[in-house]
């Protein structure tokens, strides 16, 4: 199938070759896609392929990304970077669905990857794709998830990992992977957009292959959460499918990725995205919500790290997306997230901060009466719950507070409780909490 860089601008469309190292248009300065033609096989015939590489032991196919790489344009030719990412599962949750205003909710759980998070689904084609160009060197700005997974997908492939991250602005259990995986770690005194600035002129100068998700690699990678849920769906589109806002790169993403399958036979209908952003971070809300130009967040400020973005790149790429699905933007506050974030660990399920805004804001969109009680959602948690487990603790003990300093009512607490070195005034204890 042949593969090329096309520019997303509708104005310019301008093509370039899959091997050049470019991540924005040269003639226009706008976002670059990987283009994409139908698959050869039908699409009944794809879906019966796919169910059959699960079975197999090969790398290739056990990789919940590699499986579908008749959508992934340029996977032929060249041997895949693959830590086995993928393969997560769809999970109920009735607790969830009740809290959240709907009759059932299942969460898609990107935290079960290797490296706990989503970001495996781009890394390991970002990372393929460095390989085919013969770079030794990679790079990324980091506020955590972006910079354990690159560590080490690029020290499986042999390279040389380079991680940027905002100076005390990291969740440790983040930058501990990071320090485990053997990447670089520099720690720069600015905030991640102009970090994120910094590592594109350096990448050039240096000739380091970049790794955000403004690599349309990344994007490609992150598809096939989408192909793989709705593989496990049998192919039943959803009503909704609600994600959380940080740096977009998954909602463009996903959007890519159900407009393929619309086109070419998969799905006979469009799911609508629900993209959820924190507060504080919360630029593509106001976009969306208010119109007219789009204005960055100078200081974004959020407890859920992975999504404390103020100048998401990929904002042209997530609106048309969004709309495109008929889908909505809502936020949350620190509160709604951090009492959404108990109600799912109380399910037996967690996960980090960011992942938490999605209940959040369903909760918020059921209320409004923009999603019906009965309808279809899939929310997708985007981390492990272990990636920030200061926060827990902070929110369970009553010591949780905004970056402003407010405290953050621990609603749905469950505080430690010291007790005697006594069987018979534990049993008393535990006596007393069943009554």
């Amino acid at each position: 199938m042949p593969a090329e860089l096309v520019c997303f601008e509708p104005s310019c469309r301008a093509r370039f070759p899959i091997d050049e190292v470019i991540y924005t248009c040269p003639k226009c300065g706008g976002l670059l896609e990987a283009g994409i033609e139908k698959p050869a096989q039908h699409a009944e015939e794809l879906k019966s392929i796919w169910r059959q590489r699960k079975t197999c032991n090969t790398a290739v196919d056990q990789s919940g990304v590699w499986r579908y790489r008749e959508l992934l344009p340029f996977a032929l030719g060249v041997r895949p970077v693959t830590l086995r990412e993928g393969n997560t599962p769809l999970l109920d949750s009735p607790r969830a669905a009740e809290y959240g205003g709907l009759d059932r909710l299942t969460f898609k759980h990107q935290g079960f990857n290797p490296t706990g998070s989503f970001k495996d689904n781009g890394m390991t084609c970002g990372v393929t794709q460095a390989v085919r160009l013969g770079m030794k060197r990679v790079a990324c700005v980091s506020t955590g998830n972006t910079s354990a997974s690159m560590a080490a997908y690029a020290s499986a492939a042999g390279l040389d990992p380079i991680v940027f991250i905002p100076h005390g602005n990291i969740s440790y259990g983040k930058l501990a992977q990071a320090l485990e995986y053997g990447a670089r770690t520099l720690q720069v005194e600015a905030n991640f957009d102009q970090i994120l600035a910094l590592v594109r002129t350096l990448a050039e100068r240096l000739g380091i292959y970049l790794l955000n998700s403004i690599n349309p690699f990344r994007i490609e990678g992150q598809k096939a959460i989408i192909f793989e849920m709705l593989d496990q769906l049998d192919w039943n589109a959803p009503d909704w499918i609600v994600l959380p806002g940080g740096n977009l790169g998954n909602a463009s993403a996903f959007g890519k990725a159900l407009r393929e399958l619309a086109e070419f036979g998969f799905i006979d209908r469009m799911p609508r995205l629900a993209v959820i952003q924190a507060e504080g971070a919360a630029p593509f809300y106001r976009l969306f919500r208010e119109g007219g130009d789009y204005a960055t967040v100078a200081n974004p400020e959020t407890l859920a790290t992975a999504i404390r973005i103020g100048d998401p790149v990929s904002w042209p790429k997530a609106l048309a997306e969004v709309r495109a699905s008929n889908g909505v933007v809502e936020m949350a506050t620190e509160q709604e997230i951090a009492d959404a974030k108990a109600q799912i660990g109380r399910a037996g399920i967690g996960c980090e901060p960011a992942s938490a805004a999605t209940l959040a804001g369903i909760r918020k969109l059921t209320s409004a009466g923009t999603i019906e009680r009965s309808e279809r959602v899939i929310a997708v948690l985007t981390g492990n719950v272990l990636k920030d487990p200061d926060y827990i603790y902070r929110y369970h003990t009553g010591q949780l507070k905004t970056p402003s300093g407010a405290p953050i009512r621990p609603t749905y607490g469950n505080q430690p409780v010291v007790a005697p070195n006594d069987a018979a005034r534990i049993a008393a204890m535990l006596s007393e909490e069943a009554s």
